[in-house]
């Protein structure tokens, strides 16, 4: 979906502590929306990236800034949810094309609702998140044909909406970018992405793994910026 510039608007801006939401957080504030942000404790097995999305918020002087609690891990099916190893590899290259078992069930569709019920609450016309279509690991939720449906029913299912008054956009800036133009373009925009978290499964002290696919997908943007990644590993593989 199209950007726009607004002077006044408010924004939700889904920040889940990642490179990518980093990113969105810095579009979206360089746009002049006035930012609410919003997080999530869904149970996941890298929650340490709220810490992250907490520091980013200081960082930037957003004050609303809401973590929802909501526990997915008494549905499961995922490795971000229960105790199913999250997949390891040597190279990027051996992702592959398959839906991965790290995938969330409907996990964008969670968090986007919510997202819309609290935009409605502030007057908020444009939701940011930072699904990608090209530098990814597969998932069916970061499509541009799904989240064009999203905002359809978002269209539908709201008052403001329905009433004319409060058109629902769902933004999604780097829904064409690789991983590599992500960085470039968050850089530009001052984004300290030390401050940042992509990993899987990280180490109990905090330590990315350097080998699930966010943590691959991460490495191989930086290098192709010519750049070491900021983030702490325990290991690069």
């Amino acid at each position: 979906m199209a950007n726009r510039m607004s002077d006044t608007q408010n924004a939700v801006v889904l920040l889940s502590g990642g490179l990518d939401s980093a990113t969105v957080l810095a579009i979206a504030r360089e746009q002049r929306f006035k930012v609410a942000a919003l997080s999530f404790r869904y149970g996941q097995r890298h929650e340490q990236e709220l810490n992250c999305a907490e520091r980013l918020c200081q960082q930037a002087g957003i004050s609303q800034h809401v973590i929802l609690d909501i526990d997915l891990r008494k549905f499961g099916g995922s490795a971000l949810t229960s105790d199913m190893p999250v997949p390891k590899h040597g190279d990027v290259r051996e992702i592959g094309d398959k839906i991965p078992v790290t995938y969330v069930p409907a996990r964008n569709t969670v968090f986007l609702s919510l997202a819309l019920a609290w935009s409605e609450v502030l007057q908020a016309s444009d939701l940011f998140i930072g699904v990608n279509a090209l530098d990814y690991s597969g998932y069916p939720d970061c499509r541009p044909e799904y989240i064009a449906a999203f905002q359809q029913m978002a269209n539908l299912a709201t008052k403001g909406a329905v009433e004319g008054q409060l058109p629902i956009r769902i933004q999604t800036p780097l829904i064409d970018l690789t991983k590599a133009q992500i960085i470039r373009r968050g850089l530009q925009l001052g984004v300290d992405y030390g401050m940042t978290t992509s990993c899987y499964d990280p180490t109990a002290e905090g330590l990315a793994c350097g080998g699930c696919d966010a943590c691959l997908l991460r490495l191989k943007g930086f290098e192709e910026n010519g750049l070491a990644d900021p983030a702490r590993y325990a290991t690069k593989i």
